[in-house]
């Protein structure tokens, strides 16, 4: 008895492996597309057109695949260095004192512009002696 991973591909089996390799490249596609990963590195090319056999295919499909896993993994470490960003700002406005010197861009938290928040002395050195610190916001671009 042959297992059914063993067995061949019958021209009906072929069409709707086929079929079913095409639509989980298409979802692929629009799942990378979605999460926006053009900065990704794109996935090479034939040299010509023609038709693939269901083992290029399934190649094709498992670097897709590792490109949508590799796209949703930056996402995800992004989004928790600007909500650790996010967090310092808070405390930084709270607590000038604690974070002296301490800067923190707009791109951090996710912000578009060039805005910065950076915790400075006020009245300079005086302020320095005196620890009297303040968050000053830049104005965006120069």
């Amino acid at each position: 008895m042959t297992p059914a991973l063993l067995t061949p591909v019958t021209e009906g089996g072929q069409q709707a492996a086929r079929h079913s390799l095409r639509a989980q490249l298409e979802h692929l596609e629009a799942e990378l597309a979605g999460l926006g990963a053009s900065a990704l590195p794109a996935a090479s090319s034939a040299a010509s057109p023609r038709l693939l056999s269901l083992a290029e295919l399934e190649v094709v499909r498992d670097r897709l695949a590792d490109r949508v896993a590799h796209a949703r993994t930056s996402i995800a470490s992004e989004a928790v260095a600007q909500q650790r960003s996010r967090v310092l700002l808070e405390a930084m406005l709270l607590a000038p004192q604690r974070h002296r010197w301490r800067r923190v861009t707009g791109a951090a938290i996710g912000e578009s512009g060039c805005r910065q928040w950076h915790v400075r002395p006020r009245f300079g050195l005086l302020g320095v002696l005196g620890n009297w610190w303040r968050v000053h916001v830049s104005s965006g671009c120069p």
